[in-house]
């Protein structure tokens, strides 16, 4: 029974994931932007590590986009 609710769990963890790997429009990149720099300016000037791993993610994700593209 454990088993089984754990491997829903994960089912559903992945969904998420794989509907969050979406193309970002215009607008919520630019919401994003402008939450960084919120972030940034609430940390005294520093980018916060969770803006340096979403950039980084962002990065990836064009990269990926940009291989499967040619």
């Amino acid at each position: 029974m454990k088993l089984k609710v754990i491997c829903v769990a994960l089912a559903a963890t992945a969904a998420l994931g794989f509907a969050a790997c979406e193309k970002k429009g215009p607008i919520e990149q630019a919401g994003e932007e402008v939450d960084e720099a919120v972030d940034t300016i609430k940390n005294g000037g520093e980018e916060s590590t969770a803006s340096k791993v979403d950039d980084a993610v962002d990065e990836a994700r064009e990269a990926v986009e940009d291989k499967t593209k040619n």
